[in-house]
């Protein structure tokens, strides 16, 4: 059983080690970090699970973006620690994300991903959005909170903080 809360300040270095043991060395090199720079995290949307003796075993993390005029959500990075990996873990940390995501009235979700892992949380291929390079295109996947966010929704993704 895994408890679920919203990340604080104190959790940020545990968060940081998790994500660096569960990704490879020079992550933050990568162009959707390029999209964190200069912006806060959705903090409401930043969640930690921890297990009953209070051990960290997963996180997620949001970030404000625009594609166009239209505001999204990048979501990642989220991980599991190696130990508890197969366990449900990163998929209960993304249902529950989405789930209070759209209760915040987010409209639309976008991320860099595997599409065979996305697509059971309802994930698609999005041909007419554009990540910065060096992205792989078949990668950018994103869901609708709200029936139809995607549709006519095209261009590159930029910052939140470029307006």
């Amino acid at each position: 059983m895994f408890q679920l809360a919203q990340e604080t300040e104190q959790d940020w270095w545990e968060v940081e080690a998790l994500y660096d043991l569960c990704f490879a060395p020079g992550r933050e090199a990568l162009s959707s970090y390029r999209l964190r720079d200069g912006v806060a995290k959705a903090a409401d949307l930043a969640l930690v699970a921890r297990d009953g003796e209070g051990i960290l075993a997963g996180a997620i993390r949001y970030w404000p973006v625009r594609v166009g005029d239209h505001k999204a959500l990048l979501l990642g990075p989220v991980a599991v620690h190696p130990t508890r990996q197969g366990e449900g873990l990163g998929g209960f940390l993304i249902r529950e994300s989405l789930a209070v995501a759209k209760t915040l009235s987010w409209q639309r979700v976008i991320l860099v991903g595997d599409a065979p892992y996305y697509s059971r949380f309802g994930f698609e291929h999005l041909p007419a959005v554009v990540m910065p390079p060096p992205t792989n295109p078949a990668r950018v996947l994103g869901i609708d909170l709200v029936e139809g966010a995607w549709s006519g929704v095209s261009g590159v993704v930029k910052s939140y903080a470029e307006g």
